[in-house]
């Protein structure tokens, strides 16, 4: 069964991005790196439309087994051919994360980056395991430069991270807007580090 025109048009130009972008090493999110002691010593994560799989890396190399999941064939090989150069733990695969969201109480952490998809809110908070953790960034409500989308749509309203995930316990939130100098700080972004609450 083939799939909607608009999906194949969207990975169609997807593809051609990612052929087209140089092969520089990909860096991790922000939400990620700076706040990389919370992760867990061991476990399983996701990288839900992992791009270049910068966040897949960076937890590979913290001692995570690792999924990257995205809907670009392209991409996805890209990252086969580091993984095997490197030797790393992770798994990559093409995955249409809408139709086929992770299972339930899969993973010890879950990083999503520069991808907004309000719909599959619960079903990251049920793929997290107890006390497992969830790391966003994506764009904000306020478009302070060129960086992110133009399409409101595709940005975040006023503290909706907080109200999408708000199953879990906040352990990070920053939603800087345009507050005193939009030279420095968060702009333009929000991050979000949330723990699903362990069973007592």
């Amino acid at each position: 069964m083939s799939e909607p025109s608009e999906l194949s048009t969207l990975r169609a130009d997807w593809d051609a991005r990612y052929r087209a972008a140089p092969l520089d090493a990909p860096v991790p999110a922000a939400v990620l790196r700076d706040y990389a002691h919370l992760l867990p010593a061991q476990g399983q994560a996701l990288d839900l439309a992992c791009g270049r799989g910068g966040n897949a890396l960076f937890m590979a190399q913290q001692g995570l087994q690792v999924d990257a999941w995205d809907f670009s064939p392209v991409v996805i090989a890209q990252l086969q051919y580091v993984v095997r150069e490197r030797h790393l733990d992770i798994t990559p695969a093409v995955r249409d994360v809408l139709a086929h969201p992770p299972a339930a109480l899969g993973y010890d952490v879950i990083t999503v980056s520069y991808f907004l998809e309000r719909a599959l809110a619960p079903a990251l908070i049920a793929a997290l395991r107890p006390g497992g953790m969830l790391f966003y960034q994506t764009f904000g409500p306020v478009r302070i430069n060129e960086h992110g989308p133009r399409n409101p749509a595709y940005r975040l309203e006023a503290g909706e991270l907080l109200r999408m995930f708000a199953a879990l316990s906040p352990r990070l939130y920053r939603e800087e807007g345009r507050l005193d100098d939009s030279q420095q700080g968060l702009r333009g972004e929000v991050m979000f580090i949330g723990e699903r609450p362990a069973i007592r």
